[in-house]
Order: structure tokens, then C-alpha cells, then sequence
């Protein structure tokens, strides 16, 4: 696989839709193997990334919460 490179994404404080969209985005500009880590407050943002991921094939490698703070890390395909 190539790439590899990480990539930091804050849409902390951007309510539904923006979170996704700029996700969205962001992977369109990225290569095969590159990571994303996305920084958000949007409770459904999650849920909503992890939709979005599994509709277009993207991988989520990991999704947490801290202190009202939610951080996924994705794999671009």
C-alpha cells in the first residue's frame, strides 16, 4: 500500500453536516495509505465519519472520546 503520510483535520465546533463534508474532502485530496486523524465536538460526528467510511470504502482505524473531544483516525483506500 502506498503512502502513509498523516494528516490532521480539526472540525471541532463544526456542527452536521461540516464534519463530514470536510472529511469528505480532505480524503478526496489524499493518497492510497495515507492516514487522517479527524478532531471533533459533534456528538454524531462518529457516527456520521464512520457511515460515511463504510459507504465509500475508507477504513476507520480507531474512534474515541475524551472530555467531549472525539478523535478517528482513517486509512484513505
Amino acid at each position: 500500500m502506498a503512502g502513509g503520510e498523516d494528516r490532521l483535520l480539526d472540525v471541532r465546533g463544526m456542527k452536521c453536516p461540516m464534519p463530514v463534508l470536510r472529511t469528505r474532502r480532505e480524503l478526496a485530496a489524499m493518497r492510497s495509505g495515507d492516514i487522517l486523524q479527524v478532531l471533533a465536538t459533534d456528538p454524531k460526528a462518529p457516527d456520521d465519519i464512520a457511515a460515511f467510511c463504510q459507504e465509500t470504502g475508507q477504513e476507520v482505524l480507531s474512534s474515541g472520546e475524551a472530555d467531549g473531544e472525539f478523535r478517528l483516525r482513517l486509512r484513505r483506500r
